[in-house]
């Protein structure tokens, strides 16, 4: 899903809301949750999950073209954790394309 399937849902679903009130929201929504998350600041959607920062320490790695050692400095990363309710919706649903060979 994309974030103008996003929008047209919200659209279709909402009848009150037009294209573009759809579209402001979804920003402002989307907006909120990334400012939030570069301020450290963790998300939490009940039934769906929520949004942290985990920290990646710096360390060696290795430039696999010439062998050469290579510092990677320490990095912020966004991490979802998935909620119950979600984790039980999804494992419920049978996986598409898999044959039982």
């Amino acid at each position: 899903m994309t974030r103008s399937d996003l929008v047209e849902l919200l659209t279709e679903r909402v009848g009150q809301l037009t294209h573009r009130d759809a579209d402001a929201a979804v920003k402002t929504i989307l907006d909120a949750m990334s400012d939030a998350l570069v301020r450290g600041h963790r998300i939490e959607i009940r039934g769906f999950g929520s949004f942290s920062i985990n920290r990646r320490p710096p360390r060696m790695g290795r430039n696999p073209r010439t062998g050469e050692s290579v510092h990677i400095p320490e990095r912020r990363v966004p991490h979802f954790k998935p909620g119950k309710a979600l984790r039980e919706a999804v494992g419920a649903q049978p996986v598409e394309g898999a044959d039982d060979d």
